[in-house]
């Protein structure tokens, strides 16, 4: 009886013979099957963005059946009675039959762009978990930066995308993409020439646009994806701090049965939430704006979140120029929008694909590192993050100042002027506040560690004073906090004879070893705890417990 349970199923077992026999994936699948895989609910933000990547091309598989990317005058004849008889775009009307005229094409619509917010956020908070847990280092470089080139395509898409139904909100966006592309010194006027076929608003824009969303940038996402998932599972996944976790091993589950359920089950679940939000929260209801003419404009309009804070950038920056030569006839730098379109999205995505590489530069670490740190136990790298962080914030924030003044009955110049100090007061205000929240982190821990947790019970003393006594810490919850490492630092100290070592050199190897110093080193030791040394003892039989919690 027990070797008829054992057996494999005669169509399982002729199934995997013939693919093994002319595949030869026997071993390969024996192997990776059983990849272990950390468990840690950090880990799981990426897959958001993975899943949410996946409803995109469903969704928009469906939608291209229907839509049609033409800038052609029709008239309006379909369900919508508003619009009825009205001239508009051939993209615009399909865009209004999908929503009204084709079954599920609501849904589809609505699902599709509430998919297109969670993948950039999905990314987004992706990469903040990678960037201050440091899992951007050796040897996971070359991940981080096709990382940083999805997020990056990933606000094209969903411009393109945004841009292909025609309507008012949509148009003006459009227009402002335009503006910022001629606007552009030497190259401007082509690239705009190139995108809308001629003079704005051209004949040719959602065509091409709709090439770039459905085919082209679409085609390099998905490469960059593969590649993105092929080199974590070659190199194999971080795994935080704690009991039994090095650098050479991988504490966890494996990816059959246990990982691929827990995937299976959270791709539902995404997937519920992005149908749930289609089906009961309106999103971009074009047949509201009307279809979009140059001379129209809309008051209010704002782009999808993760453009806010361009559309802020715009808004803050004085209206500032360049006329070369001392004529605007000889030609204009706008730097009213040069500005806010090129050096905000330069500063963040250039400083995220140069940090890994700076920080091994200025902490000499080239190491391999599979253990990721605490956010709070490299306090400066937290910091910066921080203040990176406000500084989105405030951009994203002020893309709205017209409807903060009205909600909130601002004057509208003062939300600018404010905006204006924030940009920069805010940033330096979180890098200190979240340095020294790092540092008190780091001190609770090594109190932690030193003394114990609190337990509720008071002893008394024999000289009469009451104390808390205070137990050891869980064993994993002690391990958690002893996997911190001290940030590495360059060798800075001179010798005997006062020479500075090799590569401290020079200005730049004095300031190399001043940001060294400033950066590496352990802050706050795990051993610096206070108080008194006999609040580990247990109390005992016949010692006074006359007060307890």
């Amino acid at each position: 009886m027990s070797d008829d349970l054992n057996k494999v199923p005669k169509a399982i077992a002729g199934t995997s013979s013939v693919l093994d026999e002319r595949l030869g994936g026997a071993n390969f699948l024996k192997r990776n099957m059983r990849k272990i895989f950390p468990d840690h609910w950090s880990f799981l933000l990426g897959e958001i963005a993975l899943y949410a990547f996946i409803i995109l091309l469903l969704t928009g598989t469906f939608l291209t059946f229907w839509f049609q990317p033409g800038m052609g005058h029709v008239i309006y004849e379909g369900s919508y009675a508003p619009l009825k008889g009205v001239m508009m775009s051939e993209a615009y009307a399909s865009a209004l039959n999908i929503s009204f005229d084709v079954r599920g094409g609501l849904l589809m619509r609505q699902m599709h762009h509430w998919a297109a917010l969670l993948f950039v956020a999905g990314m987004m908070v992706h990469m903040l978990r990678v960037f201050f847990t440091g899992a951007y280092r050796k040897p996971r470089e070359i991940n981080w930066i096709i990382g940083i080139l999805l997020l990056t395509l990933a606000l094209a898409e969903g411009l393109t995308g945004y841009s292909l139904p025609d309507d008012l909100l949509s148009g003006a966006g459009l227009r402002i993409t335009q503006g910022v592309a001629i606007s552009l010194p030497l190259v401007g006027t082509y690239i705009s020439f190139f995108l809308f076929g001629g003079e704005y608003p051209g004949e040719d824009v959602i065509a091409r646009f709709y090439s770039l969303h459905i085919l082209l940038i679409p085609g390099i996402l998905l490469a960059l994806v593969t590649a993105h998932m092929v080199l974590m599972w070659v190199q194999k996944h971080t795994q935080m701090p704690g009991k039994g976790r090095t650098n050479k091993n991988v504490v966890g589950a494996p990816f059959y049965p246990a990982f691929m359920a827990k995937a299976g089950a959270y791709f539902l679940f995404t997937l519920a939430v992005v149908a749930g939000l289609g089906t009961f929260a309106q999103i971009n209801p074009i047949w509201i704006f009307g279809p979009y003419t140059p001379a129209d404009i809309s008051a209010g309009s704002q782009p999808d979140w993760y453009m806010g804070f361009l559309e802020g950038s715009l808004r803050l920056m004085p209206a500032w120029e360049i006329n070369l030569f001392g004529t605007a006839q000889a030609g204009t730098l706008p730097l009213s929008v040069i500005i806010p379109a090129l050096v905000p999205l330069g500063l963040v995505m250039t400083g995220l694909a140069l940090y890994p590489f700076l920080e091994r530069w200025i902490t000499g670490d080239h190491r391999e590192h599979h253990v990721a740190d605490r956010p709070r136990n490299n306090p400066h790298r937290t910091s910066i993050g921080m203040s990176a962080i406000v500084f989105y914030g405030v951009l994203w924030l002020l893309g709205a100042n017209d409807e903060l003044s009205a909600f909130f009955h601002i004057n509208l110049n003062m939300t600018t002027y404010v905006g204006r100090a924030l940009i920069f007061v805010g940033p330096a205000l979180a890098y200190i506040i979240t340095y020294r929240i790092c540092l008190g982190l780091q001190r609770s821990d090594a109190a932690v560690i030193s003394h114990g947790v609190e337990s509720g019970v008071i002893k008394r003393l024999p000289h009469g004073e009451f104390i808390e006594v205070h137990t050891p810490p869980a064993e994993d919850i002690a391990a958690h906090m002893r996997g911190k490492e001290a940030v590495p630092m360059l060798p800075v100290d001179e010798d005997t004879s006062g020479i500075p070592p090799k590569g401290m050199r020079g200005p730049l190897g004095k300031l190399r070893g001043r940001m060294s110093k400033a950066y590496g080193g352990e802050k706050i030791p795990l051993d610096e705890g206070h108080g008194h040394e006999d609040e580990h003892a247990a109390v005992g039989p016949g010692e006074d417990k006359s007060l307890t919690h």
